[in-house]
């Protein structure tokens, strides 16, 4: 394992012992323009491999404790911050993330171990039931209903947040006492691959109990979801990649948090000045990356304007620059493909009648920070997930049309409402569907300690450490 991620090559992990791939897949280093390293590539049979261990790896690690296992969340969220300078620049360059952000991952990611052990804990307290019969016939029945792993996980994480949202899926899975196989976004796997090396490093799983498979999914992807002995998937993509997956899977428990299309709902009596601000930092953060981020900005017609010249006025505040430097809070998106994405539904937009406040050119992988006012209803923006830096403000008339306009896709992950009227805020949060409403403030997962996911095309079931833990068990009943 190198921790320098200019130079980082890295290997499968496989039952216990590092592997060569097929072939390697080269990641781009977003903030020189170069190459951050280079990876193996599981093939076909590797991934077939992976899921063998894992398999096999099951009765030992359903043998663990409770009590062990979070003994081993706790030294790996340790081990997580002893590596956190290789974590933080890996993140800045095989993510285009600048350090200002990156540099706290490393403390999340630990966070959430420490989070997950503290659950782990809790299993061996709190999970057991013990039942009485109480239908005619069972009056002298007694039953434990205990917890057990579900088997093996298949994670498939995203490029966006490489390390916090694969933690969020390994923690809980060790904590349930699961195996795993890995399967990171290939455009950004070398954080993946120190994690593997961390947690492999700082504790002594059983040979394969955790596998690391890196690849193309075009090579390996059905082959994971596929299989029979994968008994859940937890998954964070696009809509379109979960759909297929589920496609794939068969009969298997899913965990899927996918694409969003977030909706700020802006009322008259909402206070703009915070209202912007919050929509500034849900719509440009990490360049509007994230399932969470504001998408599409809702605002009765009375303030229209002065919500879209409010927006502008924070947009100045918006420093683009090196991905290292600290005052440095936006950067290139992920790659070519992606800005031609936001390019073209800001276009469409336009060419369907929005005006161009801000913002609108791109320069390779980089999309400048878009203002967009007076958005059609029927563009493109308003109903597909964008995936980048673009703040599309439109209006509505009254409160049933906003409802109507937010509910309008089928994307239903997260949604925020701006009012001082708390009656207002209750009633619209009701009425909107998304599986998480922030009022007053930009949409946020944050650690993990209050379930989130979507409805519809958004996802299927919930996570967060403790909802995720619940996922990845199952319930055995033992009738005396």
């Amino acid at each position: 394992m190198s921790d320098s991620a200019s130079t980082q090559t890295e290997k499968l992990y496989i039952d216990g012992a590092w592997q060569e791939g097929s072939e390697t897949i080269v990641v781009s280093d977003l903030a020189t323009d170069g190459t951050a390293g280079q990876i193996a590539a599981a093939s076909q049979q590797q991934a077939d491999d992976a899921l063998a261990a894992a398999a096999a790896a099951q009765p030992a690690m359903a043998e663990t404790t409770a009590v062990e296992r979070a003994g081993w969340l706790e030294t790996i969220a340790d081990a997580v911050e002893a590596r956190a300078e290789a974590f933080t620049d890996t993140i800045v360059r095989e993510a285009g993330k600048p350090i200002s952000s990156a540099s706290g991952a490393p403390a999340a990611a630990a966070e959430r171990f420490r989070f997950a052990a503290a659950e782990a804990r809790d299993l061996a307290t709190n999970y057991g039931e013990y039942r009485e019969g109480a239908t005619a016939g069972h009056e002298e029945w007694t039953a434990i209903v205990k917890p057990e792993p579900m088997g093996t996980v298949l994670c498939i994480s995203p490029y966006n947040y490489p390390l916090q949202t694969t933690v969020l899926q390994i923690a809980p899975a060790l904590a349930a006492g699961n195996t795993i196989v890995l399967k990171p976004s290939s455009k950004t796997p070398l954080t993946a691959a120190i994690l593997t090396d961390v947690i492999t490093s700082a504790v002594d799983l059983p040979d394969g109990a955790i596998n690391f498979v890196p690849g193309h999914s075009s090579e390996i992807g059905d082959t994971l979801a596929g299989d029979d002995r994968v008994d859940t998937i937890a998954m964070t993509g696009s809509s379109g990649a979960g759909q297929h997956v589920a496609r794939e899977s068969g009969m298997v428990n899913l965990v899927m948090e996918l694409g969003g299309n977030a909706p700020a709902i802006v009322f008259p009596d909402a206070t703009l000045a915070d209202a912007a601000g919050s929509c500034a930092a849900g719509s440009f953060k990490f360049g509007g990356q994230r399932c969470s981020a504001v998408s599409r900005v809702l605002t009765h017609e009375s303030i229209h304007d002065e919500m879209v010249e409010q927006l502008r006025l924070t947009m100045d505040s918006w420093v683009v620059g090196d991905l290292f430097h600290e005052d440095t809070d936006f950067g290139p998106l992920i790659d070519v493909d992606q800005a031609k994405t936001v390019e073209e539904l800001v276009d469409d937009a336009v060419d369907a009648g929005a005006e161009l406040i801000a913002g609108g050119d791109r320069d390779g992988a980089f999309y400048e920070p878009t203002l967009l006012a007076n958005v059609p209803h029927d563009a493109r923006i308003i109903h597909e997930e964008q995936f980048g830096p673009v703040a599309a403000v439109t209006s509505f008339a009254d409160e049933a049309e906003a409802i109507e306009l937010a509910n309008a896709g089928d994307l239903a992950l997260d949604a925020s409402v701006f009012t001082t009227d708390h009656d207002r805020a209750m009633r619209v949060a009701e009425a909107v569907d998304a599986g998480g409403v922030r009022i007053n403030g930009a949409p946020s997962h944050g650690l993990g300690d209050i379930p989130f996911g979507g409805n519809d095309g958004s996802g299927i079931n919930r996570e967060g450490i403790h909802a995720t833990i619940e996922q990845m068990l199952r319930k055995k009943s033992i009738i005396l």
